[in-house]
């Protein structure tokens, strides 16, 4: 049986110099890295306690002259910050509902349920991750804008962001490949007991689903919050416009530091979401990388 290999050897670092080597470029890398990746969110929060000379200056100061968090204020009562927020909360719980309940749904049955051509309709799923969101935009819009059969339009109304993002081809798969790992015989016990397939799905595998599902639901939240284009399209009326789009249609004669106030605001819940649910997301991730 072959050891493991690593960068260092295990004879270097039982040498006190070698360890002291080892644990200074460590701890280097590791505040570089942590710099890199605090030091743009340091300097976006006090960004907005500064003074818009001082975050025009050249050289930048580091610091604020005077901690001021009228920036703050302003920006949560010159640009609406409220309403808009709770037009995207609005709209993104319902996208990361619908997306839910309908790519579990066809998750589990592409999964388990087997249908005919169940082979062929998943390539085809997964077919439209090739092609380049751009280039569906405009057939979107056409489709809210008439909806077929109904012949009614969905412009300003959250259903237009809520019906496109059901479906979801990436989570649609992950979902699936979670599924296909599910032990066969944990299912057969279930059909023995007398379940369904609907008991089945809602007892045995949504349960033993909660790290993917935690996954699923980041990324459905996440990419209706920050997205842009389609809801500027879709939300003519500015007080049904979530805080994306409201950002860039209201800062036209906002002082600069207010509109850094208000990129930090909108930035919150996400930061908080990730913060809550961290340690699902990132067992979501850990068990789609094992089989069994």
């Amino acid at each position: 049986m072959s050891g493991t290999r690593t960068l260092v050897s295990p004879a270097t670092l039982a040498r006190p110099r070698g360890r002291a080597v080892y644990w200074t470029v460590f701890t280097g890398v590791l505040a570089l890295f942590t710099l890199a990746f605090l030091f743009p969110v340091y300097w976006m929060v006090t960004g907005a306690m500064k003074s818009p000379d001082e975050v025009a200056r050249t050289p930048p100061a580091l610091l604020p002259r005077h901690w001021r968090l009228g920036g703050y204020t302003d920006a949560w009562e010159l640009m609406q910050l409220p309403q808009h927020l709770w037009n995207t909360v609005v709209q993104a719980a319902g996208a990361w509902l619908c997306q839910l309940v309908f790519c579990t749904a066809a998750a589990y049955a592409l999964s388990r349920l087997r249908p005919v051509f169940g082979g062929v309709i998943l390539g085809g799923i997964l077919a439209t991750l090739m092609v380049p969101a751009q280039a569906l935009v405009v057939p979107k819009y056409l489709t809210v804008a008439d909806l077929p059969l109904l012949h009614i339009s969905l412009l300003n109304d959250p259903l237009a962001i809520w019906l496109p993002a059901v479906a979801n081809a990436f989570n649609l798969y992950l979902l699936k490949r979670f599924f296909d790992q599910i032990p066969r015989d944990v299912l057969e016990a279930a059909e023995i007991d007398g379940a369904g397939r609907l008991r089945t799905l809602w007892s045995i595998v949504l349960p033993m689903s909660r790290p993917v599902l935690g996954v699923v639901s980041i990324f459905a939240l996440v990419a209706v919050w920050q997205d842009f284009l389609w809801p500027l399209m879709v939300f003519s009326d500015t007080d049904r416009q979530p805080i994306s789009v409201a950002l860039v249609q209201l800062s036209q004669n906002i002082r600069l530091t207010v509109l850094v106030a208000a990129m930090v605001i909108a930035s919150v819940p996400m930061v908080a979401l990730f913060l809550v649910f961290q340690r699902h997301i990132i067992a979501g991730i850990s068990a789609g990388s094992s089989k069994g």
